[in-house]
């Protein structure tokens, strides 16, 4: 879509990072690059398929990188651009708002 196309700002935003599984990458992605399989670890509610389709989304929006190893067999890491990386001060404050607000209970926080 071009930008024209959308309402406002806040559209262009959530196309990018919304959805249920975007900011769940993003946010484990923030320590540093990560492989596949630790992407997978961290996130153990998605599917192959649905972090695979996410990986490319991401990647498609300038979101994180995908580094290819030439190595037998291939090593493939992912990592925040610096797009990314400006997102995760966004994420982190709409965690503290799901914490404050949300019916997410942490026990820590009560």
């Amino acid at each position: 879509m071009d930008e024209d196309d959308y309402i406002c700002s806040v559209e262009v935003a959530v196309n990018e990072i919304g959805g249920k599984w975007k900011s769940l990458v993003l946010c484990a992605l923030k320590d540093g690059k990560l492989r596949f399989s630790e992407i997978n670890r961290k996130i153990p509610k998605i599917t192959q398929r649905m972090l695979t389709k996410t990986l490319r989304e991401l990647e498609a929006h300038g979101l994180i990188s995908r580094t290819v190893y030439p190595e037998v067999p291939p090593r493939v890491e992912y990592s925040l651009t610096e797009k990314g990386k400006s997102v995760i001060p966004i994420l982190d404050e709409l965690c503290e708002w799901g914490k404050r607000y949300g019916s997410y209970r942490n026990s820590d926080s009560d």
